[in-house]
């Protein structure tokens, strides 16, 4: 294991100074802080924060890892409720929050490289589930503490996760369309690598296939979590020869793109064609028309989250590994009902 020793016999500094220059201390010229942490970069050296207070043994901090850049997962208001309830529950505890940061996959990675090696947190939320995700292997590997708001795409057995039935609840939502008449029923989801994007769109598939309509390839469109990804789905929508009668969009924020978009070309919801969508966030209700929408209790996904990776970090045994939050759906206005 590298060490502040190695580091000073490396640069030929004391390991005072490179102590100080961890510390980002101001007396410390810039030039000296590049050398000194070029050579932590290249010997691996992470900063253990931890042997700063050896009494306590732990830094009470939980790393909190968005899908993307903060910037933009902080447009969407289900991260901002998520974050709500897992504070709430490590407020109880007095625990804190590291929130990650990177603006890239690979800036992601290295924060939370950084955050595991240099033992800045207990353990890790990540407030995502995708294919193929070199973060959940990297934890794995490192057997550190940490828990997915979603379900996982792999050892769905081992990993501790917090969700919805998200299949059940794609198939729900699109069956009320169906019984209300709909059977050009187009689904817009999010990033298509996103499990939950995948089983939200293998509900609505399940809930076609049962009633016998067919499903269409040019229905299906993956855009961003974001207003402007709902705005770009409606151009792909409109370009359809035969346009669809009722949309299932798979984020309340997206629908908002949609509707804004659709009143644009002088389309209204739910007169000219119905919407349906998921998270029923805040504005949910006040929008118009009001979303019909499926509540996946975001506040509760977060504090159970929260007590899932404290009761790990203090080495409490976890009842259960999978934990579903119940869903059910709001009904509104955005739906034309059948007569």
């Amino acid at each position: 294991m590298v060490t502040i020793k190695d580091i000073a016999k490396v640069t030929g500094f004391s390991p005072s100074t490179v102590s100080r220059v961890i510390a980002n201390n101001s007396r410390i010229s810039e030039e000296t802080k590049n050398k000194v942490r070029a050579a932590m970069d290249e010997l691996g050296y992470h900063p253990n924060l931890t042997a700063r207070n050896l009494v306590i043994q732990s830094t009470k901090t939980i790393g909190v890892i968005m899908p993307s850049s903060a910037d933009e997962s902080l447009q969407n208001p289900f991260f901002t409720e998520v974050l709500r309830g897992i504070g709430s529950y490590f407020h109880q505890k007095q625990f804190s929050i590291l929130l990650s940061s990177g603006q890239t996959e690979q800036e992601k990675f290295e924060e939370i490289e950084r955050m595991v090696l240099g033992k800045y947190v207990d353990g890790i939320i990540l407030l995502y589930s995708r294919l193929n995700d070199s973060v959940v292997d990297f934890l794995q590997e490192k057997n550190f503490p940490f828990v997915m708001v979603g379900k996982p795409s792999g050892d769905k057995d081992e990993i501790v996760h917090v969700d919805n039935d998200n299949v059940k609840a794609g198939k729900d939502i699109t069956t009320y369309l169906i019984e209300n008449g709909h059977r050009r029923i187009s689904f817009i989801g999010g990033a298509a690598d996103l499990v939950v994007t995948i089983d939200r769109q293998k509900g609505y598939e399940m809930a076609l296939k049962e009633a016998g309509i067919l499903i269409t390839k040019e229905y299906t469109i993956h855009t961003e979590f974001l207003k402007s990804g709902g705005r770009q789905a409606v151009e792909q929508i409109l370009g359809l020869e035969l346009k669809p009668d009722a949309v299932v969009v798979s984020d309340d924020l997206i629908s908002v793109g949609v509707i804004s978009m659709l009143e644009e070309y002088g389309i209204k919801v739910p007169e000219d064609i119905s919407l349906v969508s998921f998270n029923n966030i805040y504005f949910s209700e006040i929008i118009k028309p009001a979303l019909t929408t499926v509540d996946i209790q975001i506040y509760e996904l977060g504090v159970e989250s929260a007590k899932a990776i404290i009761q790990m970090c203090t080495n409490q045994k976890l009842s259960k590994k999978r934990i579903i939050i119940p869903h059910h759906i709001a009904y509104r206005d955005s739906v034309r009902l059948k007569k």
